[in-house]
């Protein structure tokens, strides 16, 4: 696997090698050794799974405090665009955020460290996404930050009003009204 670190500190996209013939393909999706030589130790300890369909827009989400959660995110299905924002206010590209298109056809991961708020749009008819996470979801801890948020500056790259989200994603605050890290 080739480990790209992206011009926010400590957040990743992870290109595995695809091994492809007439039968398929073949490809090693996660060694824990070598992902702790280039990312750093991180123990996963639960992987999530979840099947969407287009114009589904799952974020910007978090957990606040101890309860926080790295993730390493990739899609089995369809093509989604996934965005990493870090809100880490000490942080000299708090506010930024990272991009990702992420594909059963590119077969890239994501890695989103601690003290980032993460979200995804599907792009595709349906997608399958699937990630690892380093800490269990704790609802007391629960947070967000709307997507369409103007100082955020991410560009979707389709009409907001056939966006499907939750109505809770719909009443996340802005970053500036936002709890976020120190």
């Amino acid at each position: 696997m080739e480990y790209k670190e992206t011009e926010i500190k400590g957040v990743f996209i992870i290109e595995p090698k695809v091994f492809k013939d007439a039968r398929g393909y073949f490809m090693e999706a996660w060694k824990q050794a070598e992902f702790d030589e280039h990312v750093g130790r991180t123990v996963f300890i639960q992987d999530n799974e979840s099947k969407s369909s287009y114009g589904v827009l799952r974020g910007l989400h978090y957990q606040k405090g101890d309860a926080s959660q790295a993730k390493l995110v990739r899609v089995i299905k369809g093509k989604v665009l996934d965005v990493a924002v870090d809100i880490r206010r000490s942080s000299p590209t708090f506010g930024r955020h990272v991009m990702v298109e992420l594909s059963e056809d590119n077969k890239r991961q994501f890695f989103i460290p601690r003290g980032f708020a993460h979200g995804f749009l599907v792009l595709s008819d349906e997608a399958i996404f699937t990630y690892k996470v380093d800490n269990p979801y704790a609802p007391q801890s629960d947070a967000g930050i709307r997507w369409n948020d103007p100082a955020l500056g991410i560009e979707w790259p389709i009409d907001p009003a056939v966006v499907l989200t939750s109505e809770k994603d719909l009443k996340q605050p802005l970053l500036k009204d936002a709890e976020v890290f120190e």
